[in-house]
């Protein structure tokens, strides 16, 4: 008997709700089982402190935070970059995006003292973290590097 394909679980952008997606498929654009939305859009991902811990325990991919905060200058001369990066680096990692003005909790619980800030987390656990403005190139370079 054949081994069962590989599968992960990723966490839609959209609704949150837990996908289980074969391996080979997330390359293909795979849709979520609830609300019927892509699960990779390009783009990274606003998360508050509901949907948050969602992300960060149930989907098996990296996932790349930016703490920002909408008055820091630097933040918002980044942000087109980060989205450029998130074209590059989805499917294989997801990159979202935490406002610390709007929800200081996960700012505080992960002790970003300026932004922004980027933090690579893989199976729950930050791998790595830097902080200041970076270009597109460097976020992709970065993320790869430590994402292994």
């Amino acid at each position: 008997m054949p081994a069962p394909a590989a599968a992960l679980h990723i966490v839609c952008p959209h609704c949150h709700t837990t996908n289980r997606v074969q391996l080979a498929d997330t390359a293909r654009a795979p849709d979520c089982g609830k609300c019927h939305q892509p699960l990779f859009t390009g783009q990274p991902v606003a998360l508050d402190e509901a949907n948050f811990d969602r992300h960060l325990t149930r989907s098996q991919i990296p996932l790349l935070f930016d703490f920002w905060a909408p008055w820091c200058g630097p933040c918002r001369q980044m942000a087109p970059a980060y989205a450029q990066a998130a074209e590059v680096l989805e499917p294989a990692m997801r990159l979202a995006k935490v406002d610390t003005q709007a929800v200081p909790t996960l700012g505080a619980r992960y002790g970003i003292r300026s932004i922004p800030t980027l933090a690579l987390f893989k199976g729950g656990r930050e791998v790595a973290r830097q902080a200041g403005a970076m270009g597109a190139s460097d976020i992709v370079r970065w993320a790869r590097q430590h994402a292994g």
